[in-house]
């Protein structure tokens, strides 16, 4: 027994030093990764390359010292790395997986009749909900999702289930299959809103789209240039027009007039 309980003692103080020399470990290497310690030996490496040139004469450590230290000073502080959060992706999924959860409790359940056809709308408004990728783009609906699933709905039959008992005791001013018929009322305006502000949403992007391909359209025509007419030059090269386009004037194409004709 004492071998044993020194062996188990040994291994534990083994395992406590190991973890004890990891840390130093972690933070020197942390320091030697640092912006300021690799800004510096930046600096300090340019001190050496003066000290080489024999810029700096017998005083090079304290020059390579100094560099060192103001590039340390100059360096960038650390800025740790932002925090990741889940994807509206991976919120999704888990809603589908907490729905999932919530069938299984709402099935072994007795309820009214119209609580359960009321559920069942519920059930499918929420499947259609959570199995569209552009819910994930909201999360106004996200939330609203999250809020039926993991709160409204279990609260809303709970609450039917303890109440019913006691009503049997000491009935009320109002029945609890009232109650739960109108909190499932209210829960089902809710989601079928939110359907309607998706289909919205994405009706709004099929008109841009739309829009969008119908300014690229060109006009008919309006992009080609006008083109002349072919057959013929306007200076009157055909014969048809001009000075000299022929006929019986006194252009090149004509035979002059007789002046004595007109003395006779």
């Amino acid at each position: 027994m004492a071998t044993s309980d020194g062996t188990g003692r040994g291994t534990g103080g083994g395992g406590a030093n190991g973890g004890g020399a990891r840390r130093p470990v972690n933070g020197l290497l942390r320091r030697l990764e640092s912006r300021k310690n690799l800004t510096g030996s930046a600096c300090a490496l340019a001190g050496v390359a003066l000290a080489l040139a024999g810029a700096t004469g017998p005083w090079w450590p304290a020059v390579v010292a100094a560099l060192y230290a103001a590039g340390a000073l100059l360096a960038p502080p650390e800025r740790p790395d932002p925090p990741r959060f889940a994807s509206p992706g991976e919120l999704l999924a888990a809603l589908r997986t907490d729905l999932a959860v919530l069938r299984g409790y709402l099935a072994g359940l007795e309820l009214p009749a119209p609580a359960t056809t009321r559920l069942g709308e519920l059930d499918g408004l929420l499947e259609g909900l959570t199995g569209a990728e552009e819910t994930a783009r909201d999360a106004r609906v996200l939330h609203a999702l999250g809020s039926a699933i993991r709160q409204d709905i279990p609260e809303a039959v709970d609450g039917y289930l303890r109440t019913r008992w006691w009503s049997r005791l000491a009935p009320g001013t109002e029945s609890p299959e009232e109650q739960l018929r109108r909190q499932l009322d209210s829960l089902h305006a809710e989601l079928t809103g939110l359907a309607g502000s998706v289909r919205e949403s994405l009706e709004l992007r099929q008109q841009s789209h739309t829009h969008y391909l119908e300014l690229r359209r060109p006009e008919p025509g309006g992009d080609e240039p006008g083109r002349d007419e072919p057959g013929g030059d306007k200076t009157g090269r055909d014969g048809s027009g001009g000075d000299g386009s022929g006929g019986d004037g006194p252009g090149r194409g004509g035979a002059p007039e007789d002046p004595r004709r007109g003395r006779r």
